[in-house]
């Protein structure tokens, strides 16, 4: 199964994803979306789960849930906007995890791309789809789900090969 995670777009529709996204079964929005133009154009790529983020207020926030949880094949899924580090999740991370089997966290909030796995879990964070903020690349990933085996790529927007930021992260869960 091929998801394409995004996060933190505030508003901005990078068009490359269109590309990049073509051929995934689902997208994965880890939050402040800040338009709903931008779910609405990732919809016409894939079914779209998306969860609100700090950012997200008002009309365009509407029925954007705090957090998700979805069954990707042999995969729990929690996708939330903010987590803290996964070593450090905040309070209210730490409770959504520990309340049922999580397998997986997708989350945004830092523009930091990142994948890890830690205590069985895999924490991935797609970083920033939305225009450049502090000097942080504009990033978008890839996640490849076969039974309870999941590679994450994360890939550089900015490059027109949208050629990945570095090495795969592959586990086993």
């Amino acid at each position: 199964m091929r998801v394409g995670l995004i996060s933190d777009t505030h508003g901005f529709f990078e068009p490359a994803l269109t590309t990049l996204f073509a051929g995934c079964e689902r997208i994965v929005h880890a939050g402040d979306v800040v338009g709903r133009d931008v779910l609405l154009l990732l919809s016409t790529l894939a079914p779209v789960t998306a969860v609100r983020g700090n950012n997200d207020v008002g009309e365009d926030a509407e029925g954007l849930p705090e957090e998700a949880r979805l069954r990707l094949e042999g995969l729990e899924v929690l996708v939330l906007h903010q987590l803290g580090k996964p070593e450090r999740p905040l309070a209210q991370a730490r409770t959504l995890i520990g309340q049922t089997r999580t397998d997986l966290v997708v989350y945004g909030h830092s523009h930091v791309p990142a994948a890890q796995a830690l205590d069985g879990r895999l924490y991935v964070n797609p970083g920033s789809a939305g225009k450049r903020r502090f000097k942080l690349p504009r990033t978008a990933a890839i996640l490849t789900v076969k039974g309870r085996r999941a590679r994450v790529e994360v890939h550089d927007l900015e490059s027109p090969a949208l050629v990945l930021l570095r090495e795969p992260f592959e586990v086993e869960l």
